[in-house]
This record gives structure tokens, sequence and C-alpha cells, in this order.
């Protein structure tokens, strides 16, 4: 064969065009398969979470900032002797002020891991997977309730999002059910696909949005009956104020009814318990 048939054949073969599609990256990458990337998000949780015989989940949400007590301590320690330094500084005043407040939020870290405990003890028996808990897969409360889960050797499903800065799953998570998103749009999908309830801790953005879109589905009729518990009535009643919108004709006054408060993880089981009962 002459040079020149071998070096075109060469190209030929090197060419991305002669890569077999699905498993050509950059292909997949275009923004003309989004299409072809949405459908593989849903489908490959879908194909693992009923290859583990997944059949109901609890949602726990919470903020990536509320972490256990003794790193909340190191960190609110870190700050006041930042202040010490510079006691004339505002910025240093504001993170004293803000890690003794996350201090005294990290009794939710150990609620949070406690009621995952409790719910993953009572109910992933006998090899049966109903009422697994589901997380973002991050720190902070993501991470308690996915150890609370290990605590008792059960199974828990993380659903990682790709960011900007750098997301890593926490370590509690069963390794086999750790997923990453790039959608928002299908990790929200499958938050609420298999949920028999919705806990929420205290948190921010991530975690008001999560929450709202779960109480739109549900005004709305458009996703199964289910308890969304807001845990920490305090913290909640400073964050909205939803009796508010309803003396303001905003909402109707039987959507206050979508939202129950618990204080403590066997409260906020019994919610989810007495929700079970009426469904049955």
């Amino acid at each position: 064969m002459p040079q020149h048939s071998d070096d075109r054949l060469s190209r030929i073969l090197e060419s991305p065009s002669y890569r077999v599609a699905y498993r050509d990256v950059d292909f997949l990458a275009r923004p003309e398969l989004r299409a072809a990337r949405l459908e593989l998000e849903l489908l490959k949780p879908e194909i693992y979470l009923r290859e583990h015989n997944i059949r109901s989940t609890i949602v726990v949400f919470g903020s990536t900032q509320i972490i256990e007590r003794s790193a909340a301590q190191r960190r609110l320690d870190d700050a006041q002797a930042r202040l010490a330094q510079s006691p004339d500084d505002p910025r240093a005043v504001r993170d004293v002020i803000r890690a003794k407040n996350l201090l005294e939020r990290s009794r939710f870290y150990d609620a949070a891991r406690e009621f995952a405990r409790l719910v993953s003890a009572a109910c992933q028996t006998n090899h049966e997977r109903d009422y697994v808990i589901v997380t973002g897969g991050g720190p902070g409360i993501m991470e308690a309730a996915n150890r609370g889960a290990s605590d008792v050797g059960a199974k828990s499903v993380g659903l990682n999002i790709r960011l900007p800065h750098e997301q890593q799953p926490n370590p509690y998570i069963t390794p086999d059910l750790c997923f990453q998103f790039h959608y928002f749009a299908m990790r929200k999908l499958h938050f609420l696909l298999r949920a028999k309830a919705l806990v929420a801790f205290p948190g921010g953005f991530g975690t008001l949005d999560e929450l709202f879109d779960a109480l739109t589905l549900r005004q709305t009729g458009r996703m199964q009956a289910i308890p969304i518990i807001l845990f920490g009535r305090e913290y909640w009643r400073h964050v909205v104020d939803l009796d508010f919108l309803a003396d303001q004709g905003t909402i109707a006054d039987q959507d206050l009814q979508l939202l129950d408060f618990a204080e403590t993880a066997d409260e906020a089981w019994a919610i989810i318990q007495r929700g079970v009962r009426g469904d049955s």
C-alpha cells in the first residue's frame, strides 16, 4: 500500500467521526446531545436502585455548614483566635458570631444522624429496602444522615452534583449507591421519585430550593402525598412565614397542612409512621 494511503488510513482511524458513538465522550458532551445526557441521568440511577431493590426512600436535606460539635468548636476557636489578633476587624467579629450560631446548630447534626439510624434500623431488615435514606451526598447534615444509616449497617443513597467548586461525596454513602449528576432537574426527580417522606433540617438556599420544589409539587397534586417535615421550628419560623402567606391570600389555608414540624428524631419518625398508616 502506498505511503500516502497508510497516512490517510491512520487519519481515518484516529478521526473522532470514526469512534463508536456511545464511547465518544467528546461527542456526548456536545450541546446537541443534551437530551441524550438527560435520559442517561434518568436511567442510570433508576437501574442501579432497582438492582439494589430500593423500593422507597426518605429524603433528608440540610446545610453543608452544620457539622458535628467537635468540628464546630474548632471552627469557633479558630475564629476567636483571628478576632484576638484583629479585634477591630468587622469580618473577624462576624465570623465569631456565625461560628457561635453554627456551634449551637451542631445539635442538628446529631439529630439527623439519630433519625437516619432509627429509620434504617427499623426498615432495612430481612434484606428489604424500604425507607432508604437519600441525601445530596455532601457534608454537614447530609453526611450525618448517611452516617446514621451506616452506623447500623444499612444502605443509603447520595445524589451528588457537579459544581464549579470541588464537590466530594461524604464517605458514609453506600459506595454502589453514590451518583454524580450534571443536571439539577434530574437530581431533583430522583430525590422525589420514590420518596415516602422529606425531612428538611436547617439549611440555606439549596435546602430551600429543594423544600419548595417538593411543596409546589404537593400543592399542585403532581407528586405522591408524603409528609414534609421541618426539623427545628424555631429556625424555620424565622426563615419563612407561611402564616403570613396564608393571611395575604397568596396560598390557601389548607396549604399550611402540607408541613409538619419536629424537634426530635423520634417525633419525626412518628409523623412519618402516622402518614403511612393514613395511606393504608
